[in-house]
This record gives structure tokens, C-alpha cells and sequence, in this order.
């Protein structure tokens, strides 16, 4: 009987800690750490937007990373001076290091200075990307 107690309880908490992870992947959010860090053209290897610009380490064999390429694509092309930059993670280790990008795809947000506004870890929804926006510009 203890042993099926036991079972029981391993299962409701793996359960509550799943529901919990898919609920916090992929949400915007402001990261306190990321306060005044400043990414220019040079590092990011492309142009800053005009108003924003979206930047997204992605890796190879990521699922997620092509359907958060296509949503920031469609942003990029809705909102008048975004631009979304790609980086390879696996390419850029010092800026991921730098930038403690834990997992693909990860998502910032930088408003027309290059100052990071917004963050998201796991693939976004459109409607919380144009809202990120809303902050950066």
C-alpha cells in the first residue's frame, strides 16, 4: 500500500510541475537581469530595426525555433520598422553565455537603442509578440 502511495504522489507532482513548465513557455516577460544590457548591430551581426528588433537564438535540430522563425517573420512584416535577427546558438556560445540563454528558441526584444525591453524562453505567441512591442516602441 505504501509503495502505490508513493507512485501517486511521484505522478501528481510530475504532473503539476508539467502543467506548470507549459504554462511559463514561450510567455513574455520582463527579466530582471536583462535590465540595461545594450546589444549593438556588431554583436548581433544585422542591422537594429528602426523602432525594434527581435532576436532570436535558435539551434539545428529545433522544432519550435522554425515556427517561432515564421511568427517573428510575420511580426517583422506587420509591424512598420521591426526586424528580426536569427542568431545559431551553437555559433554564438559568448553571447548566449553572456546573455544566460538556457534554451532554444529564446526571444528578445529590444526596443530602437538595442536595449533588451522583453524575453521569452520557448516558442511565443503572436499576440504576446505584438504586445511585447507595444513596450519597445
Amino acid at each position: 500500500m505504501n509503495g502505490l502511495m508513493v507512485c501517486v504522489a511521484v505522478l501528481a507532482m510530475a504532473s503539476a510541475y508539467g502543467v506548470v513548465h507549459r504554462r511559463r513557455s514561450g510567455r513574455v516577460r520582463v527579466r530582471g537581469r536583462d535590465e540595461g544590457q545594450r546589444l549593438g548591430a556588431d554583436r548581433l551581426g544585422g542591422e537594429l530595426g528602426e523602432r525594434a528588433t527581435l532576436v532570436q537564438f535558435s539551434s539545428a535540430f529545433c522544432a519550435p525555433c522554425r515556427a517561432t522563425r515564421r511568427i517573428l517573420g510575420e511580426v517583422a512584416d506587420l509591424v512598420p520598422g521591426v526586424t528580426h535577427i536569427e542568431i545559431d546558438a551553437e555559433a554564438r556560445l559568448d553571447l548566449v553565455r553572456e546573455l544566460a540563454v538556457l534554451k532554444t528558441p529564446t526571444v528578445l526584444v529590444l526596443d530602437a537603442d538595442g536595449h533588451v525591453v522583453r524575453r521569452a524562453s520557448g516558442q511565443p505567441r503572436k499576440a504576446d509578440v505584438i504586445a511585447a512591442l507595444g513596450e519597445a516602441v
